[in-house]
């Protein structure tokens, strides 16, 4: 397979500020899952249009009246959808990624910023905690470093972002897609086995070291009895 991926782009394309409703996500998840199912695929993109990211969820609409449980499940839903995908996932983040936003950012594989971007979660500076969007931030930097976001309300800066893992580079916006394809070429010369070994790094991830090994010797083994 050649080392140069094919890449799918993936925007996020919703009210305002890239706000997410159903009807939003749903058509988000679709083409992830087609861009994961593509055969002439190897890498994705996943950004903004505009000039924004993604401002999390559209909470006018559930103040307006909207049910939130459906906009949850359909959070929720992508965010268990991500790490499942045969293909590497970047997060090319043109503009503030908050709230659902820096979610998405923390369950990518890799992520790509402009300088100005914020990025993480701002739910408390507004008396509400980001029960679900907490949840990937938690698992990508550890209790420590996503508490320092989660508990002030303060999204990261891009630097900050970097520093704490959150980020792997920041760029202007002429060079953010190039970056990310540098990173997508890079996971292409996988070839096929990116399409079991990137979900088992998040599989082994959820283990203790014994249970991992372990784990990961049965996936050796079906793997050579195939």
């Amino acid at each position: 397979m050649s080392a140069t991926a094919a890449i799918s782009r993936v925007e996020i394309t919703g009210p305002g500020r890239n706000l997410l409703n159903p009807e939003v996500m749903a058509k988000l998840e679709a083409g992830l899952r087609a861009a994961g199912e593509d055969p002439n695929t190897s890498g994705i993109i996943l950004t903004g249009v505009g000039d924004v990211f993604c401002g999390g969820l559209d909470v006018p609409a559930i103040q307006a009246g909207a049910d939130p449980i459906p906009f949850y499940s359909a959070l929720i839903s992508i965010l268990k959808l991500i790490p499942e995908l045969p293909k590497p996932v970047v997060a090319v983040v043109n503009g503030d990624a908050v709230a659902s936003g820096g979610a998405f950012v923390a369950v990518a594989d890799y992520a790509i910023s402009v300088p100005d971007a914020k990025i993480g979660s701002y739910e408390v500076s507004v008396g509400v905690w980001p029960i679900v969007a907490q949840v990937p931030l938690i698992k990508r930097l550890g209790a420590r470093a996503a508490i320092q976001n989660i508990a002030s309300g303060e999204p990261f800066t891009a630097d900050q972002a970097v520093s704490v893992g959150l980020l792997n580079e920041i760029g202007s916006a002429d060079q953010v897609d190039a970056l990310a394809s540098e990173w997508l070429n890079k996971a292409a010369r996988a070839g096929k086995t990116m399409a079991s070994g990137r979900p088992s790094v998040y599989q082994l991830e959820q283990l203790n070291l014994s249970d991992g090994l372990d784990a990961a010797f049965k996936l050796l083994s079906q793997a050579y009895e195939k």
